[in-house]
Order: structure tokens, then C-alpha cells, then sequence
């Protein structure tokens, strides 16, 4: 299984991509929306919990409140919402609805991360939290074939979807250089690696199945330490 994702300025958008993809013949119980936003009145007697969100595999962060409800309009059954440190009220539909439905306390984030990150790949998860974070929608389909992959990805361009290698490349190249730090530019492609790694994982060890011996690269050492610095102080400035 592997997953087919896309960005959306607006959950209308969103929302009709999810459309596209059920119609097209994607199975309604492979796709998830995620969208910032919530009914703010059903969460003021949700209980919170300030705890720090884990490091490998962490789906957008800790998970500190839960509210559950039926997703309305949509043919992917349930809707939940959820309070993300970092990034606030989302709503999520579909396939991490279904899992996390009912679900409370610990659970909850135990189910976020375990659903989220089957299927969908773990370095694509800071992505993600980035586009809720500015306030845009995501699109997952989890399909199991390349036709079913191309179905998807025809439906993402032909609603306005943004792709996960654009939303990267813009993210990075609008990072400032006194964040980003120093390289050579025929370092630029070993140092970036590891400072996108140090967004979604706290030990460079534990890319080493992704990046293989590259993580053992000067410049991808110097990127995931100065990456895990601008994560953290990020942190930081939001919880101040």
C-alpha cells in the first residue's frame, strides 16, 4: 500500500477531491481529509494534556483533545476533531475518523500516529503539519496499484491540488538562510536531507533505512542538527 497525497487552498476544494476520488473508483474507505478548523463551542470542555509529542512516526504531533461527530456531505463516514499543539483544530475524515472514532485520552494519539503512518511516508508527515499549520487542507488516498496511484494523481491535478514535492521544494526555498545555515551548493541536496529529516525524526539513526549511508555525510550531519535547532526553537515560539 502506498499513498497518493494532495494540498488544497480551501476545504471545498478538499472536498471535492475526495469526490473525484470516490467516483473514480478509489475505495471510500482508503481516503482521509484533513482540515484546520473546528466547532470551537464542542471543544471548550475537552480536557488537554501539554505533553510532548513522540519522535519517530509522530502523525502531526500529539494529539491533546478529541471530539467526535459524522462527517457531513462526505463518503468517507466519520469526522473527529482534534487540537494539535502547534497547529490547533483540525477535523479529520474518513479513514483516521474511522479509526480514532470513540477512541479517547491516549488512544487517540496512539490511533493518529499508527493510522496515519501506515501507509503514508513518515518524512512526508512534517508536510503535512506544515500545510494545516498555513491553514490549507490535505488529501491522503492509500491505493495498492500503480493505476489506482495515477487515478488519484489525475484527480489531485484536475481539482488544484498542490503535490507533496512542490509543497517541499516551496517550504525549503522559503526557509531564510539564517535558519537553513551554511553549505556548499554541491552539498545543498546531503545537508537539506537531513535538516527535512530532523523535521519528522528526533534520532539520525533512525533515517538510516531511508537515507541509507548518506546520513553519515558531514553535510547531512550538519543539516539534521541545524534542522532539529530550527524544529525545536519553532516549539518553542509557539507554545511561548
Amino acid at each position: 500500500m502506498k499513498s497518493v497525497a494532495g494540498i488544497f487552498t480551501t476545504r471545498d476544494a478538499a472536498e471535492r477531491a475526495v469526490r473525484r476520488l470516490a467516483s473514480s473508483g478509489i475505495s471510500q474507505d482508503r481516503l482521509t481529509l484533513l482540515t484546520p478548523g473546528t466547532d470551537i463551542g464542542r471543544l471548550a470542555s475537552v480536557p488537554t494534556d501539554e505533553g510532548e509529542a513522540p519522535g519517530t512516526g509522530a502523525a502531526i504531533g500529539a494529539v491533546t483533545g478529541v471530539a467526535t461527530g459524522a462527517g457531513v456531505g462526505l463518503p468517507i463516514g466519520a469526522a473527529v476533531s482534534v487540537i494539535v499543539p502547534g497547529i490547533g483544530p483540525i477535523i479529520v475524515f474518513g479513514l483516521l475518523g474511522a479509526a480514532l472514532f470513540g477512541a479517547g485520552g491516549a488512544a487517540i494519539g496512539n490511533a493518529l500516529e499508527s493510522t496515519l503512518t501506515r501507509g503514508v511516508p513518515r518524512d512526508d508527515i512534517f508536510v503535512i503539519e506544515d500545510a494545516l499549520r498555513a491553514g490549507r487542507s490535505v488529501v491522503v488516498a492509500l491505493v495498492d496499484d500503480a493505476a489506482s496511484a495515477q487515478r488519484a494523481r489525475d484527480a489531485f491535478r484536475e481539482t488544484g491540488a498542490l503535490d507533496f514535492d512542490t509543497a517541499r521544494d516551496r517550504w525549503w526555498g522559503a526557509l531564510p538562510e539564517a535558519e537553513r545555515g551554511r553549505f556548499e551548493p554541491v552539498e545543498e541536496h546531503e545537508y537539506r536531507c537531513g535538516f527535512e529529516a530532523a523535521q519528522w525524526c528526533d534520532d539520525r539513526e533512525n533515517v538510516r533505512p531511508l537515507h541509507g549511508d548518506l546520513v553519515d555525510r558531514p553535510a547531512f550531519e550538519r543539516g539534521f542538527d541545524r534542522g532539529y535547532d530550527y524544529r525545536t526553537s519553532r516549539a518553542l515560539k509557539r507554545s511561548a
